[in-house]
């Protein structure tokens, strides 16, 4: 890799992929793809080697009249999101412009030069299966409009990649955690709510879960753009999953050690997922990759950040 772009450039994943791109002294250009008007910037590590390329996700077909070198590498991490998780109309058109989205960036990246493109996956296009894991060859079962949409954008990359004879590799993250996370996700909105004294609420918390923090996933993003050839589907997780209720216990201990916690105070929701575990074999042989940071680790990191942002 010499001259790489990126999408979704200030996402907690995107920060963390460039935070490795850095070092990595045989790149010449990164170009940190944001849309109009970040205020994110600064979570950007400061090399001169970063080019800051302003571009909505809808203006992504234009992308080669902001980026004038031949680059060989994209990596697709922007994906227009809704604040929760309700599915109405508007909702689902949104999401379902996704899939267009991710075929513009790869047209773009063809025209830019790229020979591979790094698009980014999720967990929900498995559905509800309950399995021990998930390996690239599981059963593709999504229920819910964004899992859809995902798989969607996913196969129809992988046809429109060897159409243009283009390396399409497809990331199916599972549950990353880090400072940049969203303040609704369950990590930091419990960390929140313990720093603030407020009391927490949960389902009954049984099922199993695979959590990864955003540096691990950073690096493995990395090391697929480095080292992989040719178009495959890797899972992105920690391999290990275990009770929701522990990490939340764990989270507390940490964060506010006396508090309660309010176990089967909520109900599941509609076809609550129930295990998660990504088998990530495959992506460790072809990369070498593997998980370095332990869960109390990554909480801690997020309390502390969590703490001065509040401060601020």
């Amino acid at each position: 890799m010499k001259n790489v772009i990126v999408t979704g450039a200030t996402s907690m994943i995107g920060v963390a992929l460039i935070n490795e791109l850095v070092k990595d002294f045989k790149i010449q250009n990164i170009y940190a793809v944001v849309r109009s008007g970040c205020d994110k910037i600064d979570r950007l590590p400061l090399d001169e080697r970063i080019k800051i390329i302003y571009c909505d996700i809808s203006e992504y077909s234009d992308l080669s009249n902001y980026i004038q070198n031949k680059c060989d590498t994209f990596y697709h991490l922007a994906w227009t999101r809704t604040l929760t998780y309700n599915e109405s109309y508007n909702d689902i058109i949104l999401k379902c412009k996704n899939i267009q989205n991710v075929l513009e960036a790869m047209g773009a990246a063809k025209k830019i030069g790229c020979n591979k493109f790094i698009g980014t996956g999720t967990q929900a296009e498995y559905g509800v299966e309950c399995i021990d894991s998930f390996s690239p060859e599981s059963v593709c079962k999504p229920v819910r409009a964004d899992g859809i949409a995902h798989l969607a954008a996913g196969q129809l990359a992988k046809c429109y990649a060897d159409k243009i004879e283009m390396d399409c590799i497809w990331m199916r993250v599972f549950s990353i955690y880090g400072e940049y996370d969203r303040k609704n996700s369950m990590i930091s909105s419990t960390i929140i709510k313990l720093l603030n004294k407020e009391h927490c609420s949960f389902t009954k918390s049984e099922q199993k879960w695979d959590y990864l923090y955003a540096n691990d996933a950073g690096k493995a993003f990395y090391l697929v753009g480095k080292k992989v050839q040719g178009s495959h589907i890797y899972c992105l997780g920690s391999s290990v999953a275990k009770p929701l209720k522990e990490y939340i216990e764990k989270i507390r201990d940490i964060v506010s050690p006396n508090a309660e916690l309010g176990f089967g105070e909520l109900k599941y929701p509609e076809n609550p997922v129930m295990n998660l575990c990504a088998n990530i074999k495959q992506l460790q042989c072809d990369t070498g990759w593997k998980p370095e940071v332990e869960f109390e680790v990554g909480i801690k990191k997020i309390c502390k950040y969590l703490q001065i942002e509040s401060e601020n």
